[in-house]
């Protein structure tokens, strides 16, 4: 089922890369983009401290973190903060919906995916509960990107206990990454880790036979995340067994116009690692 996550992740996205989202945050009191990132994603936890963000996010510097909470809750209120976030998203997503998600469609499209979200199971999933436990909007466009937001943090957190079963660390996850497809340099500076802390993590994944000494991922890397990411989808595909084939398909039919939209939208290459929609699984 991971091509749902291609319909999915796009559509979330808007909210960190759209020019109407990051005025919603900065309007909110959020100037620059890492206090709107952490703050709108921490939000749903309520006005909580590092440590438990620090877990959540893996892969992300805990002194990263820390710079930016609790800081951040004396700029904007968790409401606040999940009002600007939604209004911003739902700004972006409106004009790239107008071509591509008919009203029809769009309620068509928001009775399924939040049947899907109705059979997430919240146990273990810091992120995906918290979304989840969110009061539904009214409006559809915001109800579409809550829902796969919610999804796409449920699926997230079953993505960090895959890497910790792997034995694979947050700065660790990051490195490996970076030798298959995604640069250092983008990568380091966007999660924060010391040229120490990546020598550290480079040196654990060659002696395990996962990175070669030029920092490149070997064909047992390559394999190792392959197998990580496996766990992940089989760990994020209950909704849709229970959402079943024909529902689910149409999902994705409805949902693939907007997110090549949103995917067309961003940047080309992000630390996310955004997926290329496909309806095909």
């Amino acid at each position: 089922m991971r091509y749902m996550w291609s319909m999915f992740e796009p559509i979330h996205d808007v909210t960190y890369f759209s020019a109407g989202a990051r005025t919603a945050f900065e309007n909110a009191g959020l100037r620059g983009f890492w206090r709107g990132y952490f703050a709108g994603r921490a939000a749903p936890l309520g006005p909580v401290p590092a440590a438990p963000v620090v877990a959540a996010f893996f892969s992300f510097a805990p002194h990263m973190v820390a710079r930016a909470l609790p800081e951040v809750w004396n700029r904007a209120t968790p409401e606040r903060t999940l009002a600007a976030r939604l209004d911003g998203a739902v700004d972006a997503l409106r004009a790239l919906a107008a071509d591509t998600l008919a009203d029809k469609a769009l309620t068509e499209a928001v009775e399924l995916i939040e049947a899907a979200v109705d059979g997430l199971e919240p146990a273990g999933r810091i992120l995906g509960a918290a979304n989840l436990a969110l009061p539904r909007p009214d409006e559809p466009l915001a109800r579409l990107w809550q829902a796969t937001t919610t999804l796409r943090e449920h699926r997230g957190d079953g993505h960090i206990a895959a890497l910790v079963t792997a034995e694979v660390t947050g700065c660790q996850a990051i490195v490996l990454r970076s030798g298959m497809d995604l640069g250092r340099d983008m990568m380091q500076l966007a999660r924060g880790w010391s040229d120490d802390d990546w020598s550290a993590a480079a040196a654990g994944l060659v002696a395990r036979g996962w990175l070669d000494e030029a920092g490149q991922a070997t064909e047992a890397g390559i394999d190792g995340y392959q197998q990580i990411e496996a766990t992940t989808d089989t760990l994020a595909a209950e909704p849709w067994h229970r959402l079943g084939r024909e529902a689910t398909a149409r999902l994705a039919e409805l949902l693939y116009p907007l997110s090549v939209a949103c995917h067309s939208a961003l940047p080309a290459t992000s630390p996310i690692g955004v997926p290329v929609p496909s309806v095909r699984g």
